[in-house]
């Protein structure tokens, strides 16, 4: 008796798959958030300009975004470029700002001397500075001045 309930809940289970793989063929009208098609690469215009100097920042403990390009920095698992200036071995001498103390602990709270893995890869969490238009609406205010 179960095998028919198997033999027809599968087939049930493979007629969905099936419309399901169709209509989503069928859904061409799919576009990125910049209104271009999924598959075509977004051109970027001339006014996403990087800003120089330094941002404020929009709320306590919000990471700095990062002030200049980051275009050609080599950041993999055995190389993190950033860390020629901001290390705290050389940042004085770069006049570069120096990471943060969390940045050198590890997950026990341990301190390092060198930066811990799991800050290893900044643009997790540090993004460049850019005068770009925003993708959807933003009503975010700043801590300093939301009641």
């Amino acid at each position: 008796m179960k095998h028919p309930v198997l033999t027809a809940l599968s087939s049930l289970a493979l007629s969905a798959l099936v419309a399901g793989a169709a209509l989503a063929q069928s859904a061409t009208d799919v576009r990125s958030l910049r209104g271009t098609d999924i598959d075509q690469a977004n051109a970027v215009d001339d006014i996403h300009k990087q800003i120089e100097g330094r941002m404020p920042r929009n709320y306590r403990q919000q990471p700095p975004l990062v002030p200049h390009s980051i275009d050609q920095y080599q950041m993999d698992l055995r190389t993190n470029q950033c860390l020629s200036c901001h290390d705290w071995t050389v940042a004085g001498e770069r006049g570069a700002p120096t990471l943060s103390m969390t940045h050198y602990l590890d997950r026990e709270g341990n301190q390092l001397d060198t930066v811990a893995g799991t800050r290893w890869f900044c643009n997790q969490c540090h993004v460049p500075q850019a005068n770009a238009p925003a993708l959807v609406d933003n009503i975010f205010k700043p801590s300093s001045t939301s009641n």
